[in-house]
C-alpha cells in the first residue's frame, strides 16, 4: 500500500513513510492511493469477533508491506489493554433504535485513546526497526495532548512536545497532559487559540530547519494517517453490534477537526452499510455552514461549553475534498490557496451535491448543549459530556429514520468537563475513575510561551535530549 498527498505533488511514500512524515512535504494529507473494499458477506462474517480481531482485520490491509502481521497483533493487544471496558467501544441505549457509543475507557477518558495508544505502539516499533530518535510535536484542543503523552511518554525514541491554548482547556483536561512527569514530555500553554497551535505545528512540518541535525517532526494530530485508520474500526464495531451491515446505521459524531467523523466516511467507503453520517458542530460552524449552504468561510473564534471542538480550520476536511474534487491535487491546491488567501471557498456544484449526499450537519450552540445534558439525565440518569451531548442532539435533529438504527458518538467522560456539567444542573463534580482520583493533587509542569512561532520552536530546539 502506497501513501498519496491531497495535494498531488509528493512522491508516494511506503505506511511507515508517512506516518513518520505526518505532514506531506507540499503541504497535503497523505491518504491511501486506495481504499480496501470488503463485501457485506466477509463483513457480516465478521459478528461476534473481539475488538481486537476486528482492528486487525480492518487495520491489516493499509499497513501492507511495512508491519508483519505478528507485529501488527502485538502492537494493537498493547494498544487495547489499559482500556477499563471489556468491551473496549462499548454501546448503551438512550432511546428507540439510539445508541451511544462510549469512547471514552481508554487512559486519558477521550476517543482519541483508540488511535493515540495503537499510534504509540507503533512508533515504538519503527523507530526501534530504524534507530532513528525523533521530536513528536502536536496542538490540542483538550484530549489530544493528554492521549499523546499517554501513548508515547514510555517510547525511549521520542521527545514530545505539546501546545495548548492558554486557559482555554478545562483543567482536567490541562492536568491530564502537565502531571505526567517524564524528561522526553514538554508541554507549552501559547498565548493564543487552538488554530493558532495548529497553524504552528504545520508550519514547523513545513520547515524543520529548527531542529538538530539527525532529527525530524512526527505528528500526533489527526493529520497522522495511522490516527484515522485506528478510528474506523469503532464504526464496524457498532455496526456489528446493532445488526450490520444487514440494517444500515447512522451516525452522529461531535465534529471539530474532522477526523473522527472522516473515519467514519471511510468505513462507508470500504463497504459499512452506513445511511447517513451526522456532523454535529459547535458554535464554530463552519463544517455546518459548508455542508448546508456552502459557505466555508473563517469567522472569530467563539470558546464554548466544548473546548474541544473550538476549531474554525477542519484540517482533515481536506482529505475529503481530494475525494469530492476527483483526487485531484492540483484542484485542492488552489482551494487551500484560494483559503489561506481569502480566509473561504465555495465548493463547486458536483462536490457540494456529493457532500449532501453523504452528510447531514447541526450547529449545537452551549443552550442547546446544557438542555441536552440536563434532559437527558432527567430522563434516564446518563450524563452526558458537552461534547457527546451535541452528538446527541445533532443525531436527533438530523435522523431521517426511526426503523435504522443511529449511534451518537460519546467521545468524552463527563468528569473532564464539570463546568458544563454543573451549568446543566448536575449537583456535583462528576467522580473521576479511580485511576485519575488524585489528579487535583498531582504536581503540574508547562511552560507559557508567546503566540509566536520563533519563540516556541526556539524553546522546541533547546529542549531536545542529546
Amino acid at each position: 500500500m502506497k501513501y498519496i498527498s491531497t495535494r498531488g505533488v509528493c512522491a508516494p511514500q511506503t505506511f511507515a513513510d508517512a506516518v513518520l512524515t505526518g505532514l506531506a512535504p507540499d503541504g497535503g494529507l497523505f491518504v491511501p492511493e486506495s481504499i480496501p473494499h470488503f463485501s457485506e458477506d466477509e463483513i457480516s462474517s465478521w459478528r461476534g469477533w473481539s475488538y481486537e480481531e476486528l482492528a486487525f482485520r480492518i487495520m491489516s490491509p493499509y499497513m501492507t508491506g511495512d508491519v508483519s502481521e505478528q507485529k501488527l497483533r502485538e502492537i494493537i493487544a498493547a494498544a487495547y489493554s489499559g482500556f477499563r471496558h471489556r468491551a473496549i467501544a462499548p454501546l448503551v441505549q438512550t432511546g428507540h433504535n439510539e445508541w451511544v457509543l462510549e469512547l471514552f475507557h481508554g487512559p486519558t477518558l477521550a476517543f482519541k485513546d483508540f488511535a493515540l495508544q495503537f499510534l504509540g505502539h507503533l512508533l515504538d516499533h519503527l523507530l526501534e526497526e530504524r534507530e532513528q530518535k525523533v521530536v513528536v510535536i502536536g496542538a490540542t484542543s483538550g484530549d489530544t495532548g493528554s492521549a499523546a503523552i499517554e501513548g508515547c511518554r514510555r517510547c525511549k525514541n521520542i521527545d514530545i512536545f505539546i501546545l495548548h491554548p492558554h486557559q482555554r482547556i478545562s483543567e482536567v483536561q490541562r492536568r491530564q497532559m502537565t502531571t505526567v512527569v517524564g524528561s522526553n514530555i514538554h508541554n507549552i500553554a501559547v498565548e493564543g487559540n487552538f488554530d493558532d497551535c495548529q497553524n504552528m505545528v504545520k508550519a514547523s512540518f513545513g520547515d524543520q530547519s529548527f531542529l538538530p541535525e539527525g532529527r525530524q517532526l512526527v505528528a500526533v494530530n489527526s493529520i497522522n494517517w495511522a490516527r484515522i485508520m485506528a478510528q474506523i474500526v469503532y464504526y464496524f464495531w457498532a455496526a456489528l453490534s446493532v445488526g450490520g451491515p444487514q440494517r444500515q446505521v447512522s451516525f452522529s459524531v461531535p465534529t471539530g477537526n474532522f477526523g473522527d467523523i472522516f473515519a467514519g466516511y471511510l468505513a462507508k467507503t470500504m463497504g459499512l452499510p452506513i445511511e447517513r453520517l451526522i456532523i454535529g458542530t459547535n458554535a464554530n460552524d463552519i463544517l455546518h455552514r459548508c455542508i448546508s449552504g456552502n459557505d466555508h468561510s473563517k469567522k472569530p473564534l467563539v470558546h464554548s461549553l466544548s473546548p474541544s471542538m473550538d476549531i474554525m480550520v477542519s484540517s482533515n476536511f481536506e482529505r475529503l475534498l481530494f475525494d469530492l474534487y476527483g483526487r485531484d491535487g492540483d484542484a485542492i491546491q488552489e482551494l487551500m490557496e484560494t483559503f489561506n488567501r481569502t480566509g473561504k471557498f465555495e465548493l463547486d456544484s458536483t462536490a457540494l451535491e456529493d457532500a449532501k449526499a453523504l452528510f447531514s450537519s447541526c450547529r449545537v450552540d452551549d443552550e442547546q448543549t446544557l438542555a441536552t445534558i440536563r434532559d437527558e439525565y432527567a430522563v434516564s440518569e446518563y450524563l452526558l459530556d458537552p461534547h457527546s451531548a451535541i452528538g446527541l442532539a445533532a443525531g436527533r435533529q438530523c435522523r431521517t429514520s426511526a426503523i435504522d438504527p443511529m449511534i451518537c458518538l460519546a467521545t468524552a467522560h463527563p468528569a473532564k468537563f464539570p463546568d458544563a456539567v454543573r451549568q446543566a444542573g448536575y449537583p456535583n463534580n462528576p467522580p473521576l475513575p479511580q485511576h485519575m482520583s488524585d489528579l487535583f493533587k498531582r504536581d503540574e509542569s508547562f511552560d507559557i510561551q508567546p503566540n509566536d512561532l520563533a519563540a516556541v520552536q526556539k524553546f522546541i530546539a533547546a529542549n531536545i535530549s542529546v
